[in-house]
């Protein structure tokens, strides 16, 4: 695997910017929370203030393997993030997003918590749920490019979207999952309401919490990225318009949040599966066996 001087800028920027956005994706989330709850809301940079606050707390550990798990965590979430942007191959990025979630669990189960371990388990069903959606969305864009590459897609004359409309839609049910929103916000919770408490976090404190939380910040960066890949053909107003989506369906999943009490993960993985097979199954056979000549 070659990399040029253009990849390795890319990826410097994805490890400087990836959490400065990701943060402040957190923020505004916080705020337009607030707004709707009718409370005037933390500032913006809270997010920051509060990593910060974590770094400075004294550490306090069960067990050390869990913020060996945890760095793990990060690391790879942190790979995935830099394979995608320099625009490797997407079944790599979805074998480490899928590591950097393994680890995860594992640091949860090191835990004698009753709370993190149940939290654990949910966090595999939530695995179990969305990973369908992502190897299907995967296939269909190779089949568009002929290419698992992000950089064909990104510079290809398709127009994704318009061949991979079903799978649109179910990638946009499943971030629900994957930004950890209502009703899908079974193992991990940012609010209060949670019954875990704090799910797979609860025995995490001080700069481990605090990894933790970053990692979210360039996962969730990654996740906006991929679905701007639904948009990308080459053009400079196919990408703006891409760049817009990816904030309108952020705003969409914070009132999604903010509308629906949590449902239990029973109904998280049927209805996963339901949206998997219906939208993303259904979009795959129409798309082999009637537009595969278009794509020629």
């Amino acid at each position: 695997m070659e990399i040029g001087l253009t990849q390795v800028l890319i990826a410097v920027a994805y490890l400087i910017f990836g959490p400065l956005l990701g943060g402040l994706l957190a923020g505004i989330d916080r705020k337009i929370t607030a707004k709707m709850q009718g409370r005037f809301g933390p500032p913006i940079l809270q997010p920051f203030y509060d990593v910060r606050k974590l770094f400075e707390k004294e550490p306090v550990t069960i067990n050390t393997g869990q913020d060996f798990y945890v760095m793990c965590c990060l690391i790879f979430m942190i790979i995935t993030g830099v394979l995608f942007f320099i625009g490797e191959n997407l079944l790599l990025i979805m074998f480490t997003l899928t590591t950097a979630g393994a680890f995860l669990v594992i640091a949860a189960y090191c835990s004698n918590s009753p709370y993190s371990q149940v939290g654990a388990s949910r966090e595999l069903l939530q695995m179990m749920a969305y990973e369908p959606m992502v190897l299907l969305m995967a296939v269909g864009m190779y089949m568009i490019n002929h290419s698992f590459y992000v950089k064909d897609i990104v510079t290809g004359d398709k127009l994704s979207f318009v061949y991979l409309i079903g799978m649109f839609i179910g990638y946009l049910f499943i971030l629900t999952i994957k930004f950890r929103k209502s009703p899908f916000d079974l193992s991990l919770s940012h609010h209060a309401h949670q019954e875990l408490v704090k799910g797979v976090t609860t025995e995490f404190s001080g700069r481990t919490l605090a990894a933790l939380e970053i990692s979210h910040w360039y996962e969730n960066i990654f996740l906006l990225g991929f679905l701007f890949l639904f948009f990308a053909n080459g053009t400079w107003l196919l990408a703006l318009i891409g760049v817009v989506v990816c904030l309108l369906a952020y705003f969409l999943e914070i009132l999604i949040d903010n509308g629906y009490a949590r449902m239990k993960w029973q109904f998280t993985l049927k209805s996963s599966w339901f949206v998997t097979i219906i939208f993303g199954g259904l979009n795959l056979v129409l798309l082999y066996f009637f537009g595969s000549f278009e794509l020629l």
